[in-house]
């Protein structure tokens, strides 16, 4: 498992379809065709390492290859229950297909690091503040995320760069767990996550856990600790209405796995 230490266990279907719930470090993968959509140029797959995206973080790219061709994939997304890739190419391959997917590793290790950062900043804010995360986006190396804020001194930006990157140098644990759902609605750590607002069907659900910091329901890719995050800069903090403070961060260390 890429991201060590997993605790609960996850969903056999998602084990065996969605490689990168329970592998954030697999690069490349085998799969078969299920289901070809000629008109949009997209196709499904029995297993896929590609993230669909979600949750504020952007889906993958990169590349599938099969006997006879090669595509470029430039979307991926989840559409009525399956997960499909739209290909850069003139013929998608047909189902029933073997095909080996290959991500784009430097742009999805770049979106590991950037989403841990971002769930650094909310335990950080949490253990300061309180208040639960409303809003928040990312691309590759930078993201922001919203909080409800009365106001913003001067000084906040700087008091939580520092204390952002102490939490990286602290080399916490990033643990992936799978939660009853009856045992996550009683977490009060999970309260701030919303998960009252995850469907009812969801369940187990997939939390993902700095230790000793943050523990939010969430879907998206992560490092194995924060010291692979590197180096974080806050590089802005505005208004965007009445108790609604935006927080900008961006990575300024190259990454350190190969």
């Amino acid at each position: 498992m890429g991201v060590p230490g997993a605790r609960g266990t996850p969903p056999p279907e998602i084990e065996k379809s969605e490689l990168f719930a329970v592998d954030a470090y697999r690069r490349s993968f085998d799969g078969t065709v299920l289901e070809v959509d000629r008109e949009q140029n997209r196709v499904a797959l029995a297993r896929t390492a590609f993230y669909p995206g979600g949750g504020g973080q952007p889906h993958d790219v990169g590349t599938l290859r099969w006997d006879g061709g090669s595509a470029r994939v430039t979307r991926v997304k989840r559409d009525a229950g399956r997960i499909w890739h739209w290909l850069d190419a003139e013929e998608p391959p047909p189902a029933s297909t073997e095909v080996f997917g290959e991500l784009d590793w430097e742009r999805r290790h770049a979106l590991m690091r950037t989403h841990t950062a971002l769930h650094i900043l909310c335990g950080v804010i949490w253990s300061e503040y309180r208040i639960a995360v409303t809003g928040g986006n990312m691309e590759p190396g930078r993201g922001r995320l919203d909080f409800p804020l009365e106001h913003i001194d001067t000084g906040l930006g700087r008091r939580v760069e520092r204390r952002i990157n102490e939490e990286v140098d602290r080399a916490r644990e990033v643990l992936v767990d799978f939660l009853d759902r009856s045992e996550a609605d009683l977490d009060p750590a999970l309260i701030r996550t919303a998960a009252g607002l995850i469907p009812r069907e969801i369940d187990p659900l997939r939390v993902i856990d700095i230790v000793g910091l943050d523990k939010q329901a969430d879907g998206g890719t992560h490092v194995a600790d924060t010291a692979e995050v590197g180096r974080v800069a806050v590089t802005g903090t505005s208004s965007k209405g009445k108790s609604n403070k935006r927080i900008r961060i961006e990575l300024r260390d190259p990454p350190t796995a190969e």
